[in-house]
């Protein structure tokens, strides 16, 4: 036990001391006017979204940006009328596609953005954005200021996610607060770094930077496609992520099973299907999480002593994160039994996978 636990506090005190202030609420723009305004597209894939869609749009209707904008939606075949209420909005600088089917080897949601960025090619940039988010009005204006005052190729924020439910209030945090340990923004932001990742509900890009990757086509069966594009960006460019306050989520996940669900769809995509890297990640997040609270409850002299060292550092870790999303601190504590919980998701995710049921959403299912 005092070999763990020391193990444990070791790698603690690299976590938060070496490991790209994870922890940290920021990086977040502040909202700002850009110098030039160059013409934006915005790509709007959308799959049976009729409860949402119309307040996205509208939204993004609403935009402040004193260039030229239009945007496009890809009725990704649905079933439920999405592309009927987009219509009814009646606004020239919408337009609204009927989606083709996607061919083989293309995930849906990818074929859907291509088809909305061959539509656009006329734009210097394109704001790729989900179909659940609703934008402030200064939202746009601002990611275009980062983009070009800091001639980027690609600005991605991780948007407001919804915390109402009770589900939501215990897990959700802890997920945004679980994809910047794994992606670092700091690092994602040093170009002198490997890192690389973007938050698919807000990516502005670059045309050139599409055209110098291959388009959306060279990402087209990535199943973590926010990732994967900023993967393919940053090899030859500048990306940069943060936080978004001026964009939130509107898709809610009201109970445990939803938050289970979303985990499970692409957490062993994330491990690349691997076996090996699965049962690191389980050891990996027992030592991290698991141990400390165990030492200090089950353990004696200074296996105790480094567990509480430990616990404290990662409940440190998490205040930022619970404060971001206006949480009680007593979860802080609790964050070992939150990862648990992503731990086995993970595990079920897995299983999906060597059951055959792979990664489906909409309908859609991936092997």
């Amino acid at each position: 036990m005092i070999t763990l636990s020391l193990l444990s506090l070791l790698i603690w005190i690299y976590l938060l001391g070496a490991h790209g202030r994870f922890w940290q609420a920021g990086p977040i723009l502040p909202v700002r006017t850009p110098a030039t305004t160059p013409a934006v597209v915005v790509v709007v894939p959308a799959r049976d979204e009729a409860p949402i869609i119309a307040a996205t749009l509208r939204s993004l209707l609403a935009q402040d940006y004193a260039g030229p904008f239009r945007i496009i939606l890809v009725d990704d075949n649905s079933t439920d009328g999405t592309g009927n209420i987009a219509r009814a909005l009646d606004d020239s600088r919408l337009t609204v596609i009927t989606g083709q089917p996607h061919p083989p080897g293309w995930s849906g949601k990818l074929w859907a953005v291509t088809q909305g960025v061959a539509a656009a090619a006329d734009a210097e940039l394109v704001l790729l954005t989900d179909a659940d988010i609703v934008h402030e009005p200064a939202h746009l204006r601002t990611l275009v200021a980062q983009i070009e005052d800091h001639d980027l190729d690609l600005v991605s924020e991780m948007v407001e996610l919804a915390c109402e439910s009770p589900a939501e209030r215990a897990l959700v945090p802890a997920f945004v607060f679980f994809f910047q340990l794994l992606y670092p923004f700091a690092l994602v932001n040093d170009p002198l770094k490997g890192t690389a990742a973007a938050a698919g509900g807000t990516i502005l890009i670059r045309r050139r930077a599409l055209r110098r990757i291959g388009g959306i086509e060279s990402i087209k069966g990535a199943l973590i496609d926010d990732v994967a594009l900023a993967a393919a960006v940053k090899k030859g460019g500048r990306i940069w992520l943060g936080h978004a306050t001026l964009a939130r989520s509107v898709r809610p996940y009201p109970a445990i099973g939803d938050i289970w669900r979303m985990i499970t769809r692409t957490a062993y995509v994330q491990l690349r299907f691997s076996p090996l890297l699965l049962a690191g990640t389980i050891v990996a997040m027992a030592l991290v999480w698991l141990v400390p609270p165990a030492a200090f409850l089950f353990g004696h002299g200074a296996a105790r002593a480094f567990g509480l060292l430990a616990w404290i550092m990662l409940a440190a870790s998490y205040v930022p994160t619970l404060q971001r999303f206006r949480r009680s601190l007593l979860w802080a504590p609790l964050l070992p039994l939150i990862a648990g919980f992503y731990t086995t998701a993970t595990i079920g995710s897995a299983v999906n996978h060597y059951r055959g049921r792979g990664v489906a959403w909409k309908g859609r299912a991936y092997q």
